[in-house]
């Protein structure tokens, strides 16, 4: 009785495709792909060795993160510019270029202006400063005393410019 069971139950799955194996076939079976869109391809695993290229583009981060850093540039050192920026009616600002070239420290030379006009100072851009208020004649005196490396052939005062 039990063996009109198994063979009952083998003769409804002729439909199923577990049991449309070929006899004759070896396994596993290998599949050629005319190399368009093979499943090694699609799921980004590459064949044999990978050119240059491929290389360089893996170990460029495509999403989040810091990626690569830039390098600085070294250039020789040039003038400091102050200018005085109008905001709004008798307001200005005052921003310092130029003291990067200097190999100073911007963040250190933002809190120290923010600390010595009591005002509010941001770094803004590769090599600018942005102080809040008319500084211009005292900023002069007080980044030749802070940083001797700064002369005063060195440092220009563009007085009112627009942005």
């Amino acid at each position: 009785m039990a063996a009109d069971i198994s063979e009952s139950s083998g003769a409804d799955c002729k439909g199923d495709s577990r049991n449309s194996a070929k006899l004759d076939a070896d396994y596993p079976l290998r599949v050629l792909y005319c190399g368009e869109n093979s499943p090694k391809q699609e799921a980004g695993i590459s064949e044999g060795q990978g050119t240059a290229g491929e290389e360089e583009e893996k170990k460029k981060q495509k999403r989040g993160g810091r990626g690569q850093i830039k390098q600085k540039k070294k250039t020789v050192p040039q003038k400091v510019t102050i200018a005085k920026i109008p905001r709004a009616k008798k307001k200005y600002v005052t921003r310092v270029c130029g003291l990067a070239t200097f190999e100073i420290d911007l963040k250190e030379a933002q809190r120290f202006f923010a600390q010595k006009f009591s005002c509010g100072a941001s770094v803004t851009g590769e090599d600018e400063i942005i102080i809040q208020g008319d500084f211009t004649d005292d900023i002069i005196d007080v980044i030749q005393e802070k940083w001797p490396e700064v002369d005063d052939d060195s440092i220009e005062d563009l007085g009112e410019v627009k942005k």
